[in-house]
């Protein structure tokens, strides 16, 4: 007999949804379910399962891409439209999955419930009540959002019917959660810059000028590019006063495991998302919240605030316990699809 089988649809920007998809993945093979990714981006390291290669759809000349304001992104013949759903489809014929978890597409949702297979829908924070989105959103089975519940206002405009299918789960970080607190030497104060690989529009000429403007500080940028990224986050960030972010889920998720203060300076993206998600994180979390990126003489005042926080909170925000909420999510969709016994 063959494993059962689930699908994860994993957008290729940023780091975030191929962790989550990572992390599900590990915890759903523990219940004996193989789990294949479903992207444009590469197979990652360590992936068990079956990956599913994609094109990109976003090349070249794209016309009509919302196909008259009903979907967001479906560019009127495009080759690689073309290729990516006629594989995802050719892969639900060949696999016959019990569901597919859709992080994030409304095409691609809307595309595996045309074929009749049940939807897990992530919900990114933001205003998300557009007509693609309600249309997405409604033909799923259940939503996860990566938040917990105490964090109120992360889906402004949500309405009821979809609100009453969201299921928080709380912040999913890759890292494990520090339960200790790490020494630090006398008279030295660092932060960590977590810059993350979404795109950003901080340049290097903004971070010298903010090095330079706080000589108390020893900064350590983690960039998107290979010359100052690096694999062990955890470590850097763990060992420092504050991290500096942006408002993506998953450097929150990170920052909040290891239990640091933050400034936190959303970033622009589609639907408010990050400037969504820091309005909340000024309601009384472990971090400052800027608007932009402070000019240099505010730099030493921010780090100063942010250092005298309490980040106890984001216990709250990140308990360590997501991946296994976000699989008990799946596993009881999967039962009540009529696929699966219960877990």
């Amino acid at each position: 007999m063959t494993a059962p089988v689930v699908g994860y649809y994993v957008h290729h920007v940023g780091s975030g949804h191929r962790h989550r998809a990572q992390v599900l993945a590990a915890r759903l093979e523990r219940e004996g379910i193989r789990v294949t990714g479903l992207s444009s981006l590469p197979r990652p390291d360590g992936w068990a399962g079956d990956w599913v290669r994609l094109a990109r759809d976003d090349g070249g000349t794209a016309a009509d891409v919302s196909a008259g304001g009903h979907l967001h992104w479906v560019p009127r013949q495009h080759d690689g439209l073309r290729s990516r759903t006629a594989a995802v489809s050719a892969w639900i014929e060949a696999a016959r999955p019990d569901l597919v978890v859709v992080d994030v597409s409304v095409e691609v949702a809307l595309l595996a419930r045309l074929h009749g297979i049940p939807v897990v829908a992530v919900v990114l924070p933001g205003r998300r009540d557009d007509p693609p989105h309600l249309l997405g959103l409604g033909v799923a089975d259940v939503l996860v959002g990566f938040w917990p519940e105490s964090a109120d206002g992360m889906a402004p405009g949500l309405p009821d019917h979809l609100r009453a299918k969201l299921v928080p789960v709380g912040a999913l970080s890759r890292h494990p959660v520090r339960r200790d607190r790490t020494d630090r030497r006398p008279g030295i104060r660092t932060v960590a810059l977590l810059l993350g690989t979404g795109g950003h529009d901080i340049d290097r000429a903004d971070v010298e000028a903010a090095c330079a403007a706080t000589p108390g500080w020893t900064w350590r940028v983690l960039g998107a590019d290979r010359s100052t990224w690096v694999a062990d986050t955890a470590s850097v960030l763990a060992e420092s006063d504050v991290v500096v972010t942006h408002a993506g889920q998953n450097a929150l998720a990170e920052t909040a495991a290891a239990r640091r203060p933050a400034v936190v300076v959303p970033q622009h993206r589609p639907h408010d998302e990050q400037r969504t998600t820091a309005a909340v994180l000024a309601s009384g979390w472990p971090a400052v919240v800027c608007g932009t990126w402070p000019a240099p003489d505010d730099w030493a005042p921010v780090l100063d605030r942010a250092a005298s926080l309490d980040p106890a909170r984001w216990a709250e925000w990140c308990d360590g316990a997501a991946a296994d909420r976000f699989a008990r999510v799946v596993l009881e969709a999967r039962r009540r699809s009529g696929t699966g016994a219960a877990s």
